[in-house]
């Protein structure tokens, strides 16, 4: 029986990227550089902030401006980290129907609480989600198991009674290392050569109504 249920947040229950990929692209201009067409900056969101700057400036992690870059980078996006961000179709009904049933909800992201808190207090999804883990608040982020088993333990629920959704094959994995059903989605980050068949998922979604359809026959 399904107990709770856990999303990673970005690609997953927000479209975080036109901000994301918007703090880069007004980098890039301060720094007379050509802005990146959103297709191109998409699928590297979920690689987080050095994958960012890596194809953004064509630069490698160990030269001298890499840090400084990045810090720029980050503080443009905290700067306007809700502009555009909004939740994917059918995810307001999908956390509607939870609620409606009583089965609590969470949020478990790599993305770190700085962006995350602010991020979500704006999107008014604070004082609704059961539990909220980002990273750093774990010793180890996924793809290990630490920050879903958090999230568990915030909401009270057995792992093996909750179910994990995210776009990543890192889902997957930290799902499956904390024993728990999951459900992968086609409609997040995930790069041309990345192939969503082979995560492992119990179930693969196009569209969030799939969710709630086949959480309402567990």
């Amino acid at each position: 029986m399904t107990e709770a249920v856990l999303f990673d947040l970005d690609g997953t229950l927000a479209d975080t990227a036109p901000d994301f990929g918007g703090a880069l692209n007004r980098m890039l201009v301060r720094h007379r550089r050509l802005p990146l067409a959103f297709g191109e900056l998409r699928h590297h969101i979920t690689n987080g902030s050095r994958a960012m700057i890596q194809v953004g400036f064509e630069m490698h992690g160990d030269e001298p401006e890499f840090d400084n870059l990045r810090t720029e980078l980050l503080d443009e996006y905290l700067n306007n980290v809700h502009e555009h961000t909004a939740l994917f179709p059918g995810i307001e009904a999908l956390l509607e129907s939870l609620e409606a049933r009583n089965i609590p909800w969470g949020i478990v992201t790599n993305k770190p609480s700085r962006f995350t808190n602010p991020l979500l207090q704006s999107m008014q999804l604070t004082t609704r989600a059961a539990c909220i883990v980002s990273a750093h608040e774990v010793a180890r982020a996924k793809p290990f198991a630490d920050p879903i088993l958090r999230g568990c333990e915030i909401i009270g629920v057995d792992p093996v009674n909750c179910v994990y959704v995210g776009d990543d094959l890192r889902d997957v994995q930290a799902a499956r290392a904390a024993r728990m059903r999951v459900i992968g989605v086609r409609w997040g980050y995930i790069a041309p050569d990345d192939n969503p068949e082979r995560w492992g998922a119990d179930l693969l979604v196009s569209r969030a109504d799939e969710i709630d359809a086949w959480l309402q026959r567990q």
